[in-house]
């Protein structure tokens, strides 16, 4: 089940918020909460809930052994081993056991395993939950159901962002349910409802039609509407998502961190970095960057981390060498601006800045989007040999650049920048933050309806986190 699906908006969400609603007790909501995040799970996972079921319970042992000073060590080991098994098992298998067979020569069957849809970001979760435990042993969680709440807790359960257990531990015992809450959360939820379906599902739908074909026969016009038109879809599908996630849990009285903030305003790969997706390259950091010795051992080690750090984050995505060279392709440029071969930090360089981030991460995302290394790097071809690729194929793309496309695009790219932030900050510096929030809210309305007519009137509405 997706947040843009008319069974969630109409069945799920009101039936689980009106539950919410009646019973005052805590205790009671957890349970309403936890019961609808397994339903929520369940709908599309039936089998693999148990996994997630199981896995919550064996972080639970994890970080009560890991609270204590005896065997704590073994426990966060014990965690690690438990969480990224259960991601190479069921994300990487197949991918290994191909790579066997291309090393080797020989023929062993690949196993068809069904990836559990979210197991990237609930492992994540539960492994943070048992090191923070053992970092600070006094904020281990006694209660079962409260673990099993921050983990399988639906807004965030299977497109992010990343939660980590410190940073909402005091939420699942105290928090507020308001109005103000529920409208607040309300009114984030719709404007990342319209970013998916009126936004990403536009830009989708030509990116998917671009690389529906083979490299040779695409042209240069239609290669580069189509790797604009994927950056454009993972942004606003992923800060969607997010926006939508933000907004449920504060409804329900939590507060997660953002987890983007205008990373195409971006003059660098490193401050790029700082902006999208926050919560994963947090994750990374904290468990990952850090621990291996962050920038505390010599130049040649940090180095070493940093390229390790952005090659998880790229296998992180998926089995796949895209998403790996994906990840590289960043790591060596934030390397090569680290130690200013490209020259950020002078002043003439913020002229070129923006426009050489957004190349690369234009380029990086073709990479990303593509089925192989083949066909990325054959677009990225197209892109600059000016080929006039296959008529059928231009034509096939042209035909989706419709009257409305171009609105959304446009849109798209003004959106991309912290334009409502800013008009935002003027109206509340001359005092009108009521007039701004009426149009807020009035403006989330309409987009909710827009949305609903959308989802109802057209049957194209991908979930990209499959391949996560």
């Amino acid at each position: 089940m997706s947040f843009s699906s008319t069974p969630f908006l109409f069945m799920f969400l009101p039936v689980t918020f009106m539950l919410y609603a009646v019973i005052c007790n805590q205790i009671a909501r957890n349970a309403i909460l936890i019961m609808a995040s397994l339903i929520f799970y369940a709908y599309g996972e039936p089998v693999a809930v148990i996994i997630m079921i199981i896995s919550i319970i064996l972080n639970y042992i994890f970080g009560r052994i890991a609270s204590t000073d005896k065997h704590d060590k073994l426990a966060v080991f014990l965690a690690v081993l438990l969480n990224i098994g259960l991601l190479v098992a069921y994300k990487y298998t197949g991918f290994f056991v191909s790579i066997f067979n291309d090393v080797t020569g020989m023929n062993v069957a690949v196993p068809d395993i069904r990836l559990p849809i979210g197991i990237s970001f609930f492992t994540f979760q539960g492994l943070s939950y048992v090191i923070d435990v053992y970092r600070n042993k006094s904020s281990v969680q006694k209660n079962l159901f409260s673990v099993m709440l921050y983990i399988s807790f639906f807004p965030q359960l299977i497109a992010g962002p990343i939660v980590r257990y410190e940073d909402i531990a005091s939420q699942l015992k105290v928090r507020e349910f308001s109005i103000d809450r529920i409208s607040r959360g309300l009114n984030r939820f719709c404007f990342g409802l319209g970013k998916k379906v009126l936004i990403a599902n536009q830009m989708g739908y030509v990116a998917d039609t671009v690389f529906s074909y083979d490299p040779s026969n695409v042209g240069t016009l239609p290669a580069w509407i189509g790797a604009f038109c994927y950056t454009l879809q993972i942004f606003f599908d992923f800060s969607g998502y997010s926006d939508m996630a933000i907004g449920l849990g504060c409804v329900f009285g939590f507060d997660f961190k953002e987890n983007f903030n205008y990373p195409f305003i971006s003059p660098s790969i490193q401050e790029f970095w700082r902006r999208w997706h926050i919560s994963l390259s947090t994750w990374f950091k904290e468990y990952v960057y850090i621990p291996l010795g962050g920038n505390r051992k010599g130049n040649l080690r940090t180095v070493f981390n940093k390229l390790f750090v952005f090659f998880l984050t790229g296998f992180w995505h998926g089995a796949n060498f895209t998403f790996i060279v994906w990840g590289m392709i960043h790591g060596i440029c934030l390397m090569l601006e680290t130690y200013q071969i490209v020259p950020t930090k002078k002043k003439w360089f913020k002229y070129v800045g923006h426009i050489y981030t957004m190349l690369v991460v234009v380029l990086a995302f073709v990479i990303f989007r593509a089925d192989s290394l083949t066909q990325g790097f054959g677009i990225i071809k197209d892109m600059f040999t000016f080929n006039e690729g296959v008529h059928s194929a231009n034509v096939a793309v042209i035909a989706c650049i419709s009257q409305l496309f171009v609105i959304t695009f446009i849109l798209a790219i003004l959106l991309s920048a912290p334009i409502c932030r800013y008009i935002r900050g003027k109206v509340e510096a001359k005092g009108d933050a009521k007039v701004y929030n009426y149009l807020s809210y009035t403006g989330s309305f309409v987009i909710f309806i827009m949305s609903v007519l959308t989802l109802i009137s057209s049957s194209y509405n991908p979930f990209i986190y499959f391949r996560f």
